[in-house]
């Protein structure tokens, strides 16, 4: 293992919430896949586009002819990425633009749908949460609870679920990058405890496995934890977007968190009782870890005003975002006008713009105008995703103007025999995972998602279970370090071995396709 040292001044940093260059962080043999699979798509992308091109595929209308090419390439480098993903996100609706697929002003509109300035809402609180430790200080805190005291099997569960309750609120990444600090200091603190004791060599093995463990709990959690909001991964804000375009079904904040909430905390549960019996023996508890943890928070001095200004942005938001489910649960025609009039003056995206713009405001102090957060420090946030989404949203409103999103589906509907809403649902699941694999969530819930939509009409059922199985799956991809920045980053410790990632996260992998499986059988039925 390599011996780190926890310093929260200088914790890993991520400028995108989706995508990291794992140069330094893997070992040759992936980082030679990554060059071999950037330089493959570099070739191959242009060769398909040009083939199609020249031969499009029967039964197309010469809208859709001219789209598939440069659907294909834009789908092959987004999962090769021979340039980054956003670039390829803007370059598609240019080139769409340039074969008179369609004309610019309809194209661009993408980038000003509402739902990216939930995007950007969401991010810039983020950052500010990030830039004033607030996040840490939330952490460390919830750490430091009596209950929690010095047993392990209690340390590993408020640890994971402090990952996942922040990246419900946080990217993955931000939360990955920010809590690893923490794990390295515990690991090593359980590690010099385990030892000293009489059995040195066993115990030197037994702290390996918990440190794999821990980490793999961190990762896997932030995960996990971003399904159960809208904000808390972008593959939720993208199949929103999606299922309200093409199916005209409008899933609200609260809505969306009255399925997928309960089904984030049982994944955590499911998560930590898998992570636990395999790397962790025994409930031993670890002397001295809570004067450790106190140590890191002393640090940390007192509350600040940016950290204070910072929670109630935070907070009204949250509020705001949630009040007009309550509302919407009253029953009664005058509440439900209220919910209506509410839905109409403040939307998501307004609201996440409102509590953003209340950052620049709040003064650090008042003998000191400084706001609590300056525009250096918020146009830090992940501008790559939001293009993405532009772009995506983009060339999905295409695929089903034109007709190549039914021609796709009949295909593939034809070519697996599957008829069922279950199956399909199934099938749009794997599917998401698979690719999220080899690319970023972001990019396969664009892609997915229109696909799983496509099949369903093609199969004559309700399009709405494989359209949210498609986008919750794209957030699952647990096998390998390239698979999602957090993954990365916990390999990047030195703590685990690509063998117990491959063998953890494909055990995760397959649980956690039945645990969406179910989940969105369920709320497409009550949704619908």
């Amino acid at each position: 293992m390599k011996d780190l040292q926890p310093d929260f001044e200088t914790r890993p940093t991520v400028a995108d919430a989706d995508e990291i260059d794992p140069e330094g962080l893997l070992s040759p043999g992936e980082q030679r896949f990554e060059t071999l699979r950037k330089i493959t798509g570099l070739w191959l992308g242009p060769l398909v586009f040009l083939l199609l091109l020249i031969f499009p595929p029967g039964g197309l209308s010469p809208d859709a002819a001219r789209l598939a090419p440069i659907l294909a390439l834009t789908l092959i480098w987004w999962m090769c990425e021979p340039v980054p993903i956003p670039v390829t996100a803007i370059l598609a609706p240019a080139l769409c633009v340039a074969f008179g697929v369609a004309p610019a002003k309809d194209l661009f509109a993408s980038f000003g749908d509402p739902i990216v300035f939930l995007f950007i809402g969401g991010f810039v609180l983020a950052e500010a949460m990030m830039c004033h430790g607030l996040d840490r200080r939330i952490a460390l805190g919830l750490l430091g609870l009596k209950w929690v005291g010095n047993s392990l099997p209690r340390v590993f569960f408020v640890f994971g679920g402090i990952a996942t309750v922040l990246s419900m609120w946080l990217s993955n990444t931000a939360t990955t990058a920010m809590m690893a600090p923490i794990a390295i200091g515990i690991v090593g603190e359980i590690t010099t405890i385990m030892r000293r004791s009489e059995n040195g060599k066993d115990s030197s093995a037994q702290a390996s496995r918990m440190a794999t463990g821990l980490m793999l709990l961190l990762a896997y959690g932030a995960s996990i934890g971003g399904l159960a909001t809208p904000v808390g991964t972008p593959p939720n804000l993208i199949g929103i977007g999606m299922i309200r375009e093409q199916l005209q079904v409008n899933l609200s904040f609260f809505g969306w968190m009255l399925f997928a909430l309960p089904a984030s905390l049982l994944m955590f549960a499911v998560l930590y009782l898998v992570i636990f019996r395999q790397y962790v023996a025994g409930g031993a508890a670890i002397t001295g870890l809570q004067e450790y943890l106190a140590s890191r928070r002393a640090g940390l001095g007192r509350w600040t005003a940016g950290q204070v200004n910072t929670l109630v942005a935070f907070g009204l938001a949250v509020v705001l975002w949630v009040l007009p489910g309550v509302i919407g649960l009253i029953p009664g025609a005058s509440a439900e006008h209220i919910a209506k009039t509410y839905d109409k003056l403040l939307p998501e995206g307004v609201v996440a713009v409102l509590a953003a713009s209340l950052l620049f405001l709040l003064p650090t102090s008042l003998h000191n105008p400084q706001p609590t957060l300056t525009w250096r420090q918020a146009s830090r946030i992940d501008w790559g995703t939001i293009l993405l989404f532009g772009g995506g949203i983009a060339l999905g409103k295409l695929a089903f103007s034109t007709g190549l999103a039914n021609k796709m589906g009949e295909a593939i509907l034809h070519g697996t025999s599957v008829s069922s809403l279950g199956t399909i649902t199934l099938m749009a699941i794997i599917f998401g995972i698979l690719i999220s694999e080899t690319t970023s969530n972001t990019a396969s819930a664009t892609m997915v998602v229109p696909v799983a939509i496509s099949v369903a009409h093609a199969a004559g059922i309700n399009p709405l279970a494989p359209a949210l199985g498609a986008c919750m799956g794209a957030s699952f991809g647990f096998m390998l370090p390239v698979s999602t920045p957090p993954n990365a980053i916990v390999y990047g410790t030195g703590y685990v071995p690509i063998t117990r990632m491959v063998r953890t996260g494909v055990l995760f992998d397959v649980i956690g396709a039945g645990l969406i499986w179910c989940t969105v059988m369920i709320a497409a039925h009550f949704i619908s």
